[in-house]
This record gives C-alpha cells, sequence and structure tokens, in this order.
C-alpha cells in the first residue's frame, strides 16, 4: 500500500441475486474474526482497539521491543517483515503472521531509472515465501496485491496489466507464494472506470478466491478517508465503508482491514483517529462483526435466497446456523432503493440485528426495504410459542418455577396418554416423553428458560415457560 493507495483484490461485476459462502477453513479460534490497521504508529494500538480493530499489518521499519511492548499491551496482534528480531521471539504469539513486500504484481518504481520496471515475477514471491516458512513453519506468510486483482486493466499494473494467470496457485502465480491473500481497492476514491462502484471491493475477493482454489484466507482493505486532493475523487461515506465491508465478507473475505491514510491537507497516517463520526461508525461495524464471529467463522449454509423488485439494485446474501439459530447477512449492492424478499427453509421469528426491530415471517418469507447500499443482518429462530396454537387441557399447571430437580405436574385424573416435550429457547427439543407420573426430571438441563409442550393425543395441546435454575 505505497502511495498509489490502490491495494487489494477483486474478479467480475455482480448483477445478480446470489448466496456466498466462507470460502477458507475454519479458524482456530471461532470467537475472533481479523480486523486490521494497516502501516500504522503502535502508540495509537489502544486507540485502534478501543474502535474493535485486533490487527495492524506491516511496520514501518521492521518490529522492534517497544512496538512489540505497545501492541502486547492492548492486546493486538501483529503481522510484520520477519526481521532478526522477530525471530529472537518466535513463541510470542503477538506475532501472528509474515509479511511479503507490498503490491508485487504492480509496476515497481526504480529510483535509480526513475522509470517503472516490469511486476515482479510470480516465481521471485513463491521463493521469498518458502525462505520465510524455511525459518519458521508454524506462522502463516501475508500477501497483499494491487487493484489490478479487481480492476483487470488497470495501467498500474504496466506491461502486466491484464494479465491475470500470474494470479492463481494452479498457475503458479503469486496465490501461490502465501498463506493469506488480500487486495485492496478504493472505488470511492478512485476517478477511473471503477468511480463509486462500490462492488469492484467483492468482484476483487470473488477473483481471489478462485486463485485460491477456496482454500486460503482472503482478505482485503476499506478505504475511510479521502486520500489526496490530487487522484482522489471524495471521501467515503460512513454507509459506503459499512457496505464495502459487507459486500467483502458476504462475498467470502475471512478478514479485513482500513487504509487509515490521508495526504490532504498535510500526510496524517492516523486520519481516521482524527475523524469523530468515521471513527464511531467504523467502531460500531467492528464490534458488530466481533459479535458475529462465531457466526461468520461457521461454514456457510443454503437456508435461504432472496429476490429484489428493482431489479437494477439486486441484493447478495451469506446465510450461517450457530447456536441454534440461522443468520442472513445481506447487502444491496448499487446506491437505489428496493424490496427484498426472502425465502427461508425454517423458523418463524427474524430479529434484525442491530436495529431494534422484528420481522413477520409468513408461509416461509419475508420482506424488508433497502435504501442505497443498506446493510441488514438477520437472526431467524424458531419459538415453539409462535407455531404452537394452545388449545388447553383441563388448566394444566407446573411448580415449582424455577425448578432445580423436578418439574411437578397438575392436572386431571381423567386425562389419558399426555406426552411432553422440552424445547429450549430457539426451538430445539431436548427430552421428550410420555407422562406416567406427576414428576418429570429436568436435572440435566443446564440453567435457563425453556417450553414445555403437553399433548393429551387427542388433539390438544398447551405450552408453559419454566426456568432451569
Amino acid at each position: 500500500m505505497k502511495k498509489n493507495y490502490f491495494l487489494l483484490i477483486s474478479t467480475f461485476i455482480l448483477t445478480g441475486n446470489f448466496s456466498f459462502a466462507q470460502l477458507s477453513s475454519p479458524p482456530a479460534d471461532p470467537n475472533f474474526f481479523p480486523i486490521g490497521v494497516w502501516l500504522q504508529q503502535t502508540r495509537h494500538a489502544n486507540e485502534y482497539k478501543n474502535a474493535g480493530v485486533n490487527m495492524y499489518v506491516g511496520i514501518w521499519d521492521g518490529l522492534d521491543q517497544v512496538q512489540l511492548t505497545d501492541l502486547k499491551n492492548a492486546g493486538m496482534k501483529v503481522m510484520c517483515d520477519q526481521n532478526s528480531f522477530c525471530l529472537g521471539k518466535l513463541t510470542d504469539t503477538t506475532i501472528y503472521a509474515w509479511t511479503l513486500g507490498d503490491e508485487p504484481d504492480n509496476a515497481q518504481w526504480n529510483a535509480t531509472t526513475n522509470k517503472y520496471d516490469p511486476c515482479i515475477d510470480p516465481s521471485v514471491i513463491i521463493n521469498q515465501y518458502n525462505a520465510i516458512k524455511a525459518k519458521d513453519a508454524n506462522r502463516p506468510v501475508y500477501l497483499n496485491l494491487g487493484q489490478g486483482v479487481s480492476n483487470i486493466d488497470w495501467v498500474g499494473r504496466g506491461t502486466c496489466t491484464g494479465k491475470t494467470n500470474m494470479y492463481p496457485v494452479y498457475k503458479n502465480g503469486y496465490a501461490k507464494g502465501c498463506d493469506i491473500i488480500s487486495y485492496d481497492i478504493y472505488p470511492v476514491n478512485n476517478t477511473d472506470v471503477t468511480k463509486e462502484k462500490l462492488w469492484y471491493v467483492p468482484k476483487g475477493v470473488d477473483s481471489l478466491n478462485i486463485w485460491v482454489e477456496k482454500k486460503k484466507p482472503v482478505w482485503c482493505w476499506i478505504e475511510v478517508t479521502k486520500i489526496d486532493n490530487q487522484t482522489s475523487n471524495r471521501k467515503p461515506t460512513t454507509i459506503e465503508v459499512k457496505a464495502e465491508v459487507w459486500m467483502a465478507l458476504i462475498h467470502g473475505a475471512s478478514g479485513f482491514g482500513y487504509f487509515c491514510h490521508s495526504w490532504q491537507p498535510t500526510l496524517d497516517d492516523a486520519a481516521i483517529l482524527n475523524d469523530a463520526s468515521m471513527l464511531a461508525a467504523v467502531t460500531k461495524v467492528n464490534k458488530e462483526i466481533t459479535s458475529l464471529a462465531p457466526a461468520l467463522n461457521s461454514a456457510s449454509t443454503t437456508f435461504a435466497n432472496v429476490s429484489s423488485s428493482n431489479t437494477a439494485v439486486p441484493i447478495d446474501i451469506m446465510t450461517k446456523n450457530y447456536g441454534g439459530a440461522n443468520y442472513i447477512f445481506s447487502v444491496g449492492m448499487r446506491a437505489g432503493t428496493t424490496t427484498g424478499t426472502f425465502a427461508v427453509n425454517a423458523g418463524n421469528k427474524v430479529e434484525v440485528i442491530g436495529e431494534n426491530r422484528t420481522l413477520t415471517l409468513t408461509g416461509g418469507k419475508f420482506t424488508d426495504n433497502f435504501s442505497s447500499y443498506a446493510v441488514h443482518l438477520y437472526k431467524v429462530t424458531t419459538d415453539p410459542l409462535g407455531v404452537i396454537e394452545n388449545t388447553g387441557i383441563s388448566n394444566i399447571k407446573i411448580h415449582p418455577n424455577p425448578a432445580s430437580e423436578n418439574l411437578a405436574v397438575e392436572f386431571a385424573s381423567s386425562l389419558k396418554n399426555v406426552r411432553y416435550e422440552i424445547f429450549d429457547v430457539v426451538g430445539r427439543r431436548l427430552l421428550s416423553d410420555n407422562l406416567t407420573n406427576n414428576l418429570i426430571s429436568v436435572a440435566d438441563l443446564t440453567k435457563g428458560t425453556y417450553l414445555i409442550l403437553f399433548n393429551d393425543g387427542a388433539g390438544n395441546q398447551e405450552v408453559h415457560r419454566f426456568l432451569k435454575e
């Protein structure tokens, strides 16, 4: 990420409604989702930590003891060059990964000739990768590529422009010389064909996932500033930043970071920290993603599909199942308004995460409105109370409530063949049996809220809620 500003990856322009999967293998810690900042001073580590960032990517002039201490005290991970100091700290888990040179796929400036040389041949990167792994085989190696990953005809690659065969792992391309691959493109700042076309961000993510054969983590970088006054179109809005992030995640990015530099009016390498509204918006996005990390890191599903009422504004989704709930992460892929109709495989309760509202699910479908580049995140669950109509069974009563060992049941002595089922609050059936006496053992249940359904075999049923202490 040099001062040409344009880093990361993407591939083909999206024009339809799709459900996307996270393509890399699940991380060792399902609660950790990588959120980075590029080439920042470690004295800002606590400020970034408070904003929900957990990763420094790149350290100017290499990591040293002062910087390592700053990052360790902030609980921050780092990806950095494999210098001699770092090789003496191989047991330190603060060092997350090793970095290779930035944007080798771009034309390379030659300070001696004052001209651009061709891009670096992929074989050079692969050899560098092997040398790094020979000194430490336990950490991944990270490689960042330029915007030509997504903007295929970008002239910044010089004589390598359009040569996409230099990327795939199966062509011995750049993707073979790393364990984590990323790229950057900043469409709001750009003034070329990608200008204000936010979907170029996920376009590159799609390409990288193809080029690594869905076997390596793919990351990307997100713009948050007006980068400079000469080559930048404008600063992105907070809505656009959130949309770029979720477009990338929905298309299979398993990590991302923010490019925080600005050269206008003068250089500010941590410009986001001096932009209160953007910092607040990014903090909210980061903390929401962190709270959803176990779901994001889980395998994708085919739980839902979506149609858009406005064909000019497609909606893309990714679905997950975690903790007994189904998740639908969605984003409007173009500027403009539309209504999404979501068809789901199960469930009767839809919570719109972070928006303090719920939606009605009827006939396996629900609808929601999308403004320009809107992001909506849904949690779909099954509540037995929402699908069962109480018809009454002679005033069944349960006690004590809360219960610890046994639940006593009172019912009319004339009732025969009464059966009970116990569900957790997301609709999973945990216990089921015939009611042969007036005691039901709940000793094996963990503390929490449960639902018990009674059925008398004659079409009458009744639901009660109880607490296990």
